[in-house]
């Protein structure tokens, strides 16, 4: 794990090129950067205690916040990994909350955060879901719990009823929401339930988000820098198993 002050960051236009890494981190050039993420006093605000890690193996472990005040610039220890594993997603959690695993085959399973005991920074963590063979984890997102959604519905102006989806986004410019409620809970460390079909016209699944009912539009950019911006609303419900 590694930190920087976000004003250490220059502002830049769209099209820029930006600044590499090695300005702003003592990284080698062997590392990659897998995840990211903003922390902040609001964290303590809405009651964020642990980090939530997930490995493109299946691997989950969860570390109090706590354990990360102090990084040095040179970084800490997050995780343990076995060969030919790496890092997929971190997440901030209350301890309260659920947890969605989505594969680049259409897997998914959700379970709660509580299955997977708190472990201090060194440790390797546990199966949150088995995968088939040639299959990994491409995206993980929390499901909020009770306390976490009144606090986003207290920040909801107009009626507090709202229905949270995931969003699934295909390689080939393809997506989806589904209804959470359609993705029952089950314990973790199962091969999960079918989340979308994948196919050589949709192409395997690269991206998974729960949408808690705030977002508005919904930004693609793929590998080759070209980007487009399109409201949630136009993209298509549809059930979990198409």
């Amino acid at each position: 794990v590694f930190q920087v002050p976000v004003y250490e960051i220059s502002e830049g236009t769209r099209v820029a090129k930006g600044r590499g890494l090695l300005n702003f981190l003592e990284i080698t050039p062997q590392d990659k950067v897998l995840s990211l993420f903003a922390a902040g006093k609001k964290d303590t605000e809405q009651g964020m205690k642990y980090l939530f890690m997930v490995t493109k193996d299946g691997i989950a472990k969860k570390t109090e916040i706590d354990a990360f005040k102090n990084v040095r610039r040179s970084g800490l220890i997050a995780i343990s990994l076995k060969k030919g594993d790496a890092l997929r997603a971190v997440r901030k959690t209350t301890g309260e909350d659920e947890i969605l695993v989505v594969t680049k085959k259409g897997q998914s399973i959700r379970f709660k955060e509580k299955d997977v005991r708190s472990m201090g920074r060194g440790a390797a963590g546990i199966h949150a879901m088995r995968l088939k063979k040639g299959d990994e984890v491409v995206g993980v997102d929390v499901v909020p719990g009770s306390s976490t959604s009144l606090r986003i519905n207290k920040q909801i102006k107009g009626p507090q009823v709202r229905e949270e989806y995931l969003l699934v986004v295909m390689a080939n410019g393809y997506g989806k929401r589904t209804a959470v409620k359609e993705y029952r809970i089950q314990t973790r460390g199962g091969s999960g339930v079918k989340t979308a079909n994948v196919t050589p016209k949709t192409g395997e699944v690269v991206y998974a988000k729960v949408l808690c009912g705030q977002e508005e539009d919904l930004m693609v950019i793929s590998r080759k820098g070209q980007v487009i911006r399109t409201p949630i609303d136009s993209i298509a419900k549809i059930s979990r198993g198409t």
